[in-house]
């Protein structure tokens, strides 16, 4: 049976086969895990309500309609957002260490970083529409085109455009994942210990520290940038005595900060040849909650 002759049960099966892919896309474009599975619903929604009978490549088809429904979104959001963008910390996808989780994997398959997400949401809602589509999901620029009104030579300056920014911020590849641990733990151990000096040796000297508290804790948010900086932030945690447990944030070394056995804050780690170069802390509760952080 070839996809025009599903009906509406064996569209909506083949639909589920094309999910995981379709919430990769949303979630690079959206950086929100529930907005992403919004899209999602809403590709499913117009999927069920249309004639694909004529539609050679479904799977495709999906892609721009999933396109087309989180450039709104992006653009919904431009128009209202009230946080500084300075602060935000896109949705991390967080596993606890030792277990496996397939619909996550899928997610992060060529894996996506917070840090990327982070630069992708300083793109223009177009300009991240024409990069994540063309240069993470090899859509064509003819595609591409019409979702942003626009000819497929403009499209294609706009994820140049997208691809410099990109390239000019997002790191070098992290060490193995034995190694990052290695480094955040001794980061946590000289936390806790008030060890400035043992800082200074995992910190990279332009280490930016970002921190994100959301609506209920906006005075938590700030950014910080240089080792020295850095490290006086992080020996006010050892004040706290704060515990700490591992996770994996986005495929790398991560922490969940503990302040009487519930989550205070969600931290990933960019490390870059055995330092850290950036702390992006998720500290708002609400979000912490909705992300399953326990």
């Amino acid at each position: 049976m070839t996809d025009k002759d599903l009906d509406q049960e064996g569209l909506a099966a083949r639909f589920e086969t094309d999910r995981g892919h379709l919430r990769a896309v949303a979630y690079r474009m959206l950086g929100s895990l529930s907005e992403a599975e919004d899209a999602v619903q809403e590709a499913w929604f117009r999927l069920s309500r249309s004639d694909v009978s004529e539609v050679r490549n479904l799977s495709g088809w999906l892609t721009t309609v999933v396109g087309r429904v989180c450039l709104d979104l992006l653009r919904s959001r431009a128009a209202r957002r009230e946080d500084p963008l300075e602060y935000y910390v896109p949705d991390p996808v967080v596993r606890e260490e030792g277990t496996a989780d397939p619909e996550q994997e899928a997610l992060l398959a060529d894996s996506v970083g917070l840090a990327l997400l982070v630069v992708l949401e300083t793109l223009a809602p177009a300009e991240r529409l024409a990069f994540v589509l063309h240069d993470m999901f090899a859509v064509s620029f003819e595609e591409i085109a019409p979702i942003v009104d626009r000819t497929p030579a403009a499209t294609r300056q706009l994820a140049s455009r997208a691809r410099r920014r990109v390239q000019g911020a997002t790191p070098a590849p992290a060490p193995d994942a034995t190694r990052q641990r290695e480094v955040v733990n001794a980061f946590l151990a000289a936390s806790q210990a008030g060890d400035f000096e043992g800082l200074l040796t995992v910190l990279d000297p332009d280490v930016v520290l970002r921190v994100d508290g959301g609506v209920l804790t906006a005075a938590a948010s700030k950014l910080i940038r240089g080792a020295e900086a850095v490290t006086a932030q992080a020996l006010t945690f050892s004040k706290f005595r704060h515990s700490a447990r591992p996770v994996t944030v986005n495929g790398a070394a991560g922490l969940v900060s503990l302040a009487n056995g519930a989550p205070i804050g969600l931290m990933a780690f960019t490390i870059v040849e055995d330092r850290i170069i950036r702390i992006d802390i998720v500290a708002d509760p609400e979000r912490l909650a909705a992300l399953g952080v326990r």
